[in-house]
């Protein structure tokens, strides 16, 4: 900001410049421009979604879901579900058959910015640098060099990976890979990120470690998030809300909201000794898991069954299944 001089007239000018020097004021203290924050999340719901083949195979049937603004949703079920055709129907990658999908209310008819997508392999691409691949849709979207520096810069430093900004993916553990793939999904700023069994392929370790980032991540970006995941803990310990989805074809076959305390490392390790070496958190997760495998379990079986031609049993005991499940036993 500008000092301030008061202007007068050249009259009194002369006469002042006698009796006393013009006043300055002082200039104002210069104030740093707050950076803007992150948007928030947005709503998304699918109304009533039939998806089916060309070939007649229906994939999901009259699916109801709503996703509220900043919520972490996790979907959970057996192969085969339609988990992921959700999340690319979210995406826009695909289009239902009947019914509607819905992003801030308003009909998804392609993919767009505001919905980044995580998926299973991170997708990188191996001729670029991390640096490089994070700026990528910067650089598509047309940001200025400098503006997409600086957010570069910002991104790297969210996923701790701003000593490796000049290495290539083949120099990059697995884990190090799919953070740099979220860092490069966060770059537009999304409104909505979709994760589609991310961690899958990686060691339990690894898997812990990474699902800390992304609560860390999407708290941070204070984005909506939808994480599809096979893993039961996984979704206790990520969503707000686990949605149960049923074998093919797919539908809603419940839900359980997740009310545990946030950072939730400590609800699957993390002894607490005012509780007599087991913490509190962990009780209420298990209990919480066991709720969602019991929901699912009958889903899983039928699975289980078709994909074993009949020759399974049922996992609760109950039907002992083709005998020939049973062949060699007591061997």
């Amino acid at each position: 900001m500008f000092a301030v001089t008061k202007w007068i007239g050249a009259t009194a000018a002369a006469e002042l410049a006698v009796a006393e020097p013009a006043v300055v004021e002082p200039a104002a203290p210069s104030v740093a421009r707050p950076t803007p924050p992150a948007p928030v999340g947005a709503s998304a719901a699918l109304q009533g979604v039939t998806l089916e083949y060309d070939g007649g195979a229906t994939v999901l049937e009259d699916v109801s879901l709503d996703v509220a603004p900043g919520e972490a949703l996790c979907l959970v079920g057996p192969s085969g579900g339609g988990k992921s055709t959700i999340l690319n129907l979210l995406a826009g990658l695909v289009k239902p058959t009947r019914g509607r999908v819905l992003f801030d209310g308003q009909p998804v008819t392609g993919p767009g910015p505001e919905r980044a997508v995580v998926f299973q392999d991170a997708a990188l691409f191996p001729w670029l640098t991390l640096e490089k691949n994070v700026a990528f849709p910067l650089e598509v979207a047309g940001v200025a060099p400098a503006e997409r520096a600086e957010r570069v810069d910002e991104l790297l430093r969210l996923v701790h990976l701003s000593r490796f900004r000049g290495a290539f993916p083949h120099e990059l553990s697995g884990g190090m890979r799919q953070r740099g793939a979220i860092a490069r999904a966060l770059a537009t700023r999304p409104r909505m990120i979709l994760f589609d069994e991310p961690f899958a392929a990686l060691d339990g370790q690894m898997r812990e470690l990474l699902q800390g980032e992304v609560e860390r991540i999407v708290r941070a970006s204070r984005t909506t998030m939808v994480f599809v995941t096979h893993a039961i803990d996984e979704a206790v310990r990520l969503g707000d809300r686990v949605v149960l989805i049923g074998t093919r074809p797919g539908r809603v076959i419940g839900e359980v909201h997740v009310d545990l305390p946030r950072p939730r490392r400590a609800a699957f390790g993390g002894a607490r000794p005012e509780l007599g070496g087991a913490s509190l958190e962990d009780v209420q997760a298990v209990r919480i898991a066991q709720r969602i495998a019991d929901e699912i379990r009958v889903e899983v079986d039928k699975v289980a069954r078709e994909e074993a031609d009949g020759a399974w049993g049922s996992s609760s005991g109950s039907d002992g299944g083709d005998p020939r499940r049973h062949l060699g036993r007591g061997i």
